[in-house]
This record gives C-alpha cells, sequence and structure tokens, in this order.
C-alpha cells in the first residue's frame, strides 16, 4: 500500500531507536488514523451514492427504484468482486477471527479496501446490511498489513490487527470505548493488561478523525431524557428476554437462509438475481428495509412509527395503530431475511446495524404494547434504545460492546442500569441456546476457531488419523510362545497387538506380563498367545473425536490405546503423541 510505503522509511528509523512498547505505540495511532480514513471514506461513498440515487427525488416519486436499486447494488458488488477480486473476499467477522487463529493474523493486503468499495456499494444502493462489519474488516487488513510490513511477530502483529478493528468500529459510530470493548469481547478473548493502550490510542485517533472530518456528534439523540425507574425494573428484565428469544431467532434463520443459497455458489450472478429479486419483494412490503436502517431507528426513537408504513404496499390496509404495531413487529422479524439475503446473494455487509434495527423495532413493540393495553407506562424512546443493546449482545455475543456503544451513540448514560439489565438477561437467553455467536457457530462447527475456548477447539481441530502409530509389532493369536519371543527380542515396544487372518484386532500382549514366562523354553511350543493375551482396556475408532478419546484415556488410566475402523486393526494411539501435537497447536496461537 502506497500509503505504508511512504511511511516507512522513517518509521524503519523508529523501529530501531525506539523500544517495543514505543513503537507499537506509535503504530497503534497510525492504524488508528488509517482506519479512521478508511471509515470516513466508507461514509462518505453510501452519502455520496444515496446522493446520486436520490437526484430529482426518484425515491420519492417513484418508489419501485427502492426495489430495482438493491438489486443493482449486488449486481454491480458481484461484478466487482469477480473482476478485480478474482471472486471472493471473505466476507464478516468470521474470517478475521480464522485469520487469527489458522494464518497467524495475516490479512490479505486487497482487504484493505476491497470492503470499502464493495460494502460502499451493496449499502449506498439500498442492500439490507451495515457497514460495520466491512469496517472492522478493513481496520484488521490494515493493523495486520502493518505489522507484517515491519516483521512484527504474532502477539504485536494481532493486537495491531484488533486495534485496527477497533478504530474502525470507533470511526464509525464516533464511540471509542464501544471500538475498544469489541476488539476485547470479539477479537482478543486472551489479553493482558498492557494491550489496552494500544486500542484505547487507535480507537480515539479513530474516533476523532471520523468526528474532525465528517463533524458528527450523536448518532442518535434520545429527545426527552427519561431517567430509569425502579418499577420499570420488571419491565426491562422481560424485554431482556424478548430480545434474547429473537437473537436466537435471529441467529438460527441468518445461518438457514445462507445454507439456502450454498447451493447457488457457483452460479454468482443467478444467485445474485434471485436474492436482488427476494430482497426487492420485502422492500415493496416494507420499505425501512432500504439500506442500512438508521433513519428508520431515529423513527422509532421518536415515536414517529407511522411514518415508516405509508410507503408500503400494506398501507391499503390503513394506518391505526395496532396495524403500525404490527407492521413494526413484522420488521423486527424480517430485517434478519433481508440482510442474510443482501449478504448471501452476494453483497458486501454484516449484522451490526440491522441487529440495532431488530433490536429498536423490539423495544417499540414490546413498550408500545404494553402502553396500548394499559398494563404500564413505558417511556417508547428508552424501550427502542435499550432494545438494540439486547439484540446486539444477543447475535454478537458481545454485551459489554452493546452496552457502552448505545450509550456513547446515543448520549443515554441515564440508562446504564437498564443497558445492563437488557444485554445481561439476552445474553445469558442466548448462551443457553447458542453456545457462538452468528459470526463465529459455523467456524466453531468446523474446529478453526482458536479464540474462544482454546482448549476445546485444539481437541476439535486435531484428527486421530494423523495420531496413529503403526510401528507395533503385530502378532497371531494362533503363534507360539518361542514366536512371539522372536518378535519381542526384534521389537523396541512393551506392547503388541494380537490380530487374526482377517486383521481384526483380539487382543493385545504386555510385555510385563509374560517376562516370566518368556524364559521358559519348555514351554515355547505349548503355550499360544490367544492364552496370553488381554482384553484392550478401551477401543478408539478411527472417526471419533478427540474429546471423546481423552475421556476414554481418563476412564481407562491406559497410556497407549488400539485404533480401529469398523473391527480393523490400524495402530495405537498414545497419550504422548497427543499431548505433543497439543502443545504445537497451542504455540501457533502465541508464538510467532
Amino acid at each position: 500500500m502506497p500509503y505504508f510505503k511512504k511511511i516507512k522509511i522513517p518509521l524503519l528509523w523508529l523501529r530501531r531507536h525506539t523500544s517495543d512498547r514505543e513503537f507499537m505505540l506509535l503504530s497503534s495511532a497510525l492504524v488508528g488514523l488509517t482506519a479512521g480514513l478508511a471509515a470516513v471514506v466508507l461514509k462518505t461513498l453510501v452519502h455520496y451514492i444515496h446522493l446520486l440515487l436520490a437526484y430529482g427525488n426518484r425515491l420519492l416519486d417513484q418508489p419501485y427504484w427502492l426495489v430495482v436499486f438493491p438489486l443493482v447494488g449486488i449486481l454491480l458488488t458481484v461484478f466487482i468482486v469477480r473482476v478485480m477480486f478474482n471472486g471472493k473476499i471473505d466476507r464478516g467477522t468470521a474470517n478475521i477471527l480464522f485469520n487469527i487463529s489458522q494464518k497467524s493474523s495475516m490479512v490479505e493486503r486487497h482487504k484493505m479496501y476491497s470492503h470499502v468499495l464493495t460494502s460502499g456499494i451493496t449499502a449506498g444502493f439500498g442492500g439490507s446490511a451495515g457497514l460495520e462489519s466491512p469496517i472492522v474488516v478493513t481496520g484488521s487488513a490494515i493493523g495486520s498489513n502493518f505489522g507484517r510490513e515491519y516483521h512484527l511477530n504474532y502477539r504485536d502483529r494481532t493486537l495491531l490487527l484488533a486495534s485496527g478493528a477497533a478504530a474502525g468500529i470507533a470511526a464509525v459510530f464516533n464511540a471509542p470505548i464501544a471500538g475498544v470493548l469489541f476488539a476485547i469481547e470479539v477479537l482478543l478473548i486472551d489479553i493482558s493488561i498492557t494491550a489496552f493502550i494500544p486500542l484505547i490510542i487507535s480507537a480515539v485517533v479513530g474516533a476523532l478523525c471520523s468526528k474532525i472530518i465528517l463533524n458528527e456528534d450523536i448518532l442518535f439523540s434520545l429527545g426527552q431524557r427519561e431517567f430509569f425507574e425502579a418499577g420499570h425494573l420488571p419491565f426491562y428484565v422481560l424485554l431482556g428476554l424478548l430480545t434474547g428469544i429473537i437473537s436466537v431467532y435471529y441467529t438460527r434463520m441468518a445461518l438457514h437462509v445462507e445454507e439456502l443459497f450454498e447451493e447457488y455458489q457457483s452460479k454468482v450472478y443467478t444467485r445474485a438475481i434471485v436474492g436482488g429479486m427476494l430482497l426487492g419483494l420485502l422492500i415493496m412490503l416494507f420499505p425501512p428495509l432500504f439500506g442500512e436502517g438508521y433513519d428508520s431507528i431515529s423513527l422509532l426513537e421518536s415515536n414517529n412509527a407511522a411514518l415508516l408504513l405509508q410507503d408500503s404496499w400494506l398501507a391499503f390496509f390503513g394506518t391505526n395503530e395496532w396495524l403500525i404495531l404490527g407492521f413494526i413487529g413484522a420488521l423486527a422479524l424480517v430485517k434478519v431475511f433481508a440482510t442474510t439475503i443482501t449478504i448471501s446473494s452476494g453483497g458486501n455487509g454484516g449484522n451490526f446495524a440491522p441487529s440495532m434495527f431488530v433490536g429498536a423495532s423490539t423495544g417499540y413493540f414490546f413498550s408500545k404494547l404494553m402502553n396500548m393495553l394499559q398494563v404500564s407506562n413505558l417511556p417508547i424512546n428508552s424501550f427502542s434504545m435499550v432494545g438494540m443493546a439486547g439484540i446486539l449482545s444477543g447475535v454478537m455475543h458481545a454485551p459489554l460492546t452493546a452496552v457502552f456503544l448505545i450509550a456513547e451513540i446515543t448520549g443515554g448514560y441515564m440508562l446504564m442500569i437498564p443497558l445492563m439489565i437488557v444485554a445481561a438477561t439476552s445474553f445469558a437467553v442466548v448462551k443457553y441456546f447458542e453456545p457462538y455467536s452468528l459470526d463465529t457457530k459455523k467456524l466453531a462447527q468446523k474446529g478453526q476457531l482458536l479464540t474462544h475456548n482454546k482448549d476445546r477447539t485444539i481437541l476439535r481441530i486435531m484428527q486421530i488419523k494423523h495420531l496413529i502409530e503403526t510401528d507395533f509389532q503385530e502378532i497371531s493369536p494362533d503363534a507360539t510362545l518361542g514366536e512371539l519371543v522372536q518378535v519381542i527380542a526384534h521389537s523396541r515396544r512393551n506392547l503388541f497387538p494380537v490380530v487374526n487372518a482377517k486383521q481384526h484386532l483380539e487382543g493385545v500382549i504386555l510385555l510385563e506380563n509374560v517376562r516370566e514366562i518368556m524364559f521358559k523354553t519348555e514351554k515355547y511350543d505349548t503355550v499360544k498367545v490367544k492364552e496370553l493375551m488381554l482384553k484392550p482396556p478401551a477401543l478408539v475408532q478411527h472417526d471419533d473425536s478427540m474429546a471423546d478419546v481423552m475421556k476414554k484415556f481418563d476412564e481407562s488410566g491406559a497410556w497407549n490405546l488400539p485404533v480401529l475402523e469398523g473391527e480393523s486393526y490400524l495402530g495405537f494411539v498414545s497419550k504422548s503423541s497427543i499431548f505433543t501435537k497439543y502443545r504445537k497447536l497451542l504455540i501457533k496461537t502465541t508464538a510467532n
């Protein structure tokens, strides 16, 4: 990247004349500045595409353009990805987690700009996805490639990767605290206190960059400030439970829709057209699905939900309060389809902004319903804002990020208690049903997620077929003691599998159990191996999970266990080989 090359010579001089810590602090500031500028470019690109499309009030006078534009945006994105990036740019935060755990935090160079371009086009043309995930990928790529350029080790490179992501989030939302917490909760599970300073520097620089250039303050205004009332506590708990359930629904439906589009992976333009048409149909019925949805959130927060229904074909049925309430409730449920269709059909974006949209809709629906039923008199703006924290916490598995992000972007620190209650309750509900977040679930299922619960994940990665030892001398059950002695004499092992003509394991011979009889030469021709063999304490199948294998070792107390494929003998697996492989994989996540 030309930017890095221009500053490389002075930075190399600083690298030689400063301590490692001092250079990391300077590097985090530069990464934060670059990621902040990338966020500014992305937001500006989306803004001007919106202005271009709205030229002549086409979006107002001819609403069918709302249906056409997202399809055009997805097709353009697919075309750019195929022509400029060989058909693959690896979307989402999950890809960054994969790079951290499987590629030593090396992120492809093109991701420093490819996600800005493609997500800007997708969202600018009305794709129903957020910009936050692409800017996380962009910031992470900037940090990773900065570390690669100056030959930093794995730890420092990973820290700069996370610093870039923190700066990207901070710049998009003007929320530096949320940026730091996002990096810690999502990217850096095992973090030391010394890592906080670079993250903070990078996030602050990124946020300042966006604030100064774009002159932005808070994303939403709470209007009439509502303080937390203790009497509303049960309703906030109920909202937390509701957002937790909807978060589970969001996660599972998103993964299900992704699976439906997988059969079109080789037909990229067909996939884009099908997805664009489905998205257009949804937007005809629910116009607020067009774009990221921040304008719709503002209307919900200000209790002007009726404006969301006016351009919909569903307005034909009227605009009474109950119809509007049902429309908002439906929005909360269909947004996941619009977002996943946008991304799965070839567009680029993330689930951050959509989660906030669903959360605001859920909070509005819940509080308005309670008020209409005269159960209580709840502040709709407060519940709309707090609902965003509930869905963010549940979908992203990042409760602290959710709490402080909503507090920062709304200026609503007086809602800190309900934010914490709803985020924590939602997270607890989701964690019970879904141990992994939407972004990490597929990685965890493939055993490619080393940043969360390393012990369990490393065991999942390890496969028995790579650990089978075959240098054990086999012997037939019909062999004599004399033949066994000859086998023992030419082996360096003290364990001998007894295998019949069909290669089936019938037992094992332990050297310590035959040591006494093997010197009685008069029995060499009369004693058979099958009389001396023992039943193995446990059997391992070649496709057993490593967790199951370790359980068998613990229960049997053995150090070596035979491995079978059905009934056929393959070899042995030992504790020592497992521990050696485990240490190598663990070192891979912490060393250079």
